[in-house]
C-alpha cells in the first residue's frame, strides 16, 4: 500500500536527492513527489513523497533514514489510500469547471484527495452539513473563519482547516492525527474555494 511521507529539508540542490537515495536504500520506492511550501526566511522546504514500501520493510526504518540526514525532518508518514498519485489543484480546477452548477458539491469531494486530508465538509451558518465525504462527521458546528486558516477544537484525534464560501457557508477539511496545515496550504484553500465559488456563481 502507498505512503505518504511530508519531509522538511534544505532547499538547496542535492536534497532531494539525498533524501530520495536515503528512501530507496530503506526499502522505499517514489511515485510521486509534490513540493508542499518553500521557507526563504530559513532556507528550507517541506515535500511530500507518495511512496511504495517494499514486503519486510518498515516506514520506522524510512523515518530513521532520512532523519539521519543533515538538515532533514520527518513530519508525517501515514498510508495513504487515495491512489497511485498525487492530485494537484490544477487538476481539481479542471474537474470543479466540468460541471459549473456543481461545483461546490464536487468541491467537497475534492480536498481530501487534493490536501491529502481524511475528509471534507460543506457547513451552513444554520448548522446544516450541506454535503461531506465519507468519512467527515454527520454533525458539525459552523465556524465563523475568514478567508481560509486553522480551526482549533477541542479535539484530540482531528486537525482542522476551514475556508468561507459566502457569507452563510464554510468547507471544513478535517486530518486525522497530522500533519498540521501549512500557510502554503490555507493559501492554496483560499484560492482553490473562491474559484469554486465563482465558478458556481456564473454557472
Amino acid at each position: 500500500m502507498p505512503f505518504l511521507l511530508r519531509v522538511e529539508l534544505p532547499d538547496v540542490p542535492g536534497s532531494l536527492g539525498r533524501v530520495a537515495s536515503a528512501i530507496g536504500e530503506a526499502g522505499g520506492d517514489i511515485e510521486a513527489i509534490e513540493i508542499v511550501e518553500k521557507r526563504h526566511d530559513d532556507g528550507t522546504a517541506v515535500d511530500d513523497v507518495l511512496l511504495e514500501i517494499a514486503p519486510g520493510s518498515m516506514p520506522d526504518s524510512i523515518v530513521s533514514v532520512c532523519n539521519a540526514l543533515d538538515g532533514v525532518q520527518v513530519l508525517w508518514i501515514s498510508r495513504y489510500a487515495a491512489g497511485g498519485n498525487l492530485f494537484l489543484d490544477l487538476e481539481a480546477v479542471e474537474e470543479l469547471t466540468t460541471d459549473p452548477a456543481a461545483a461546490l458539491d464536487r468541491l467537497v469531494g475534492l480536498l481530501p484527495v487534493t490536501f491529502r486530508a481524511d475528509w471534507a465538509a460543506r457547513v451552513h451558518r444554520g448548522g446544516k452539513v450541506l454535503g461531506r465525504t465519507e468519512a467527515a462527521p454527520e454533525d458539525l458546528d459552523f465556524v465563523d473563519v475568514d478567508g481560509a486558516e486553522r480551526i482549533n477544537l477541542e479535539d484530540e484525534v482531528n486537525i482542522y482547516c476551514g475556508a468561507r464560501l459566502d457569507q452563510d457557508e464554510v468547507v471544513v477539511i478535517g486530518r486525522r492525527g497530522g500533519p498540521e496545515f501549512l500557510d502554503s496550504e490555507l493559501a492554496r484553500l483560499a484560492h482553490l474555494v473562491g474559484l469554486a465559488a465563482s465558478i458556481a456563481r456564473n454557472a
